[in-house]
């Protein structure tokens, strides 16, 4: 089911985390944020709408990292009922694409809430005060990618907040497959 992230709520502070990545380490929001900012993605697996956008994903995270942006990647997915989003099949999708940044599983899925999050792929763009400047899509990609001299939105974007600490005003949401809750216990 395809879902669009909300707007932008600019100013709003970054939750911390402490989750364990696909390397066996547990990371916090202030391990993952750059010196001038912090990119934080909701991912998984399955989605195809991730599928789509996973090599430009890598690239502009690739690309951001001179510029002072740290990326992390969160997956909060019910893995009971998706077990192609378990940690193993994460830990290879990260292998497999040479993920430069780390993968998380937010096991209880409080990350997500705490941050908003209500599709996959869905990002969250913070200055170097942790303060959210962006919260849109990668570019024009849905379930198949953009053609490739699309706009570079989220690039441009957090290239902004890199040098400048606000965000574009012009902000388009991010769509894609719903993040997958746990049913109530």
């Amino acid at each position: 089911m395809a879902a669009q992230s909300e707007p932008l709520v600019a100013g709003a502070p970054a939750p911390d985390f402490a989750l364990p990545g696909v390397d066996g380490r547990t990371w916090t929001r202030d391990q993952c944020r750059g010196p001038n900012g912090l990119l934080v993605m909701f991912i998984c697996n399955h989605c195809p709408y991730v599928q789509a956008v996973i090599d430009r994903i890598v690239r502009d995270a690739r690309d951001l990292a001179p510029l002072g942006i740290g990326t992390v990647a969160i997956s909060a997915n019910d893995v009971v009922a998706y077990p192609e989003d378990s940690f193993e099949n994460m830990a290879a999708m990260a292998r497999r694409h040479g993920f430069p940044f780390p993968y998380l599983y937010d096991e209880s899925q409080q990350v997500a809430r705490a941050y908003g999050a209500v599709c996959t792929p869905d990002f969250f763009g913070f200055n170097a005060k942790l303060q959210l400047q962006y919260r849109g899509r990668l570019d024009a990609s849905r379930r198949d990618p953009a053609p490739p001299d699309a706009r570079r939105e989220l690039f441009e974007a957090m290239k902004l907040i890199a040098a400048t600490g606000v965000g574009p005003a012009e902000q388009w949401p991010s769509i894609g497959c719903s993040i997958k809750w746990r049913a109530a216990a």
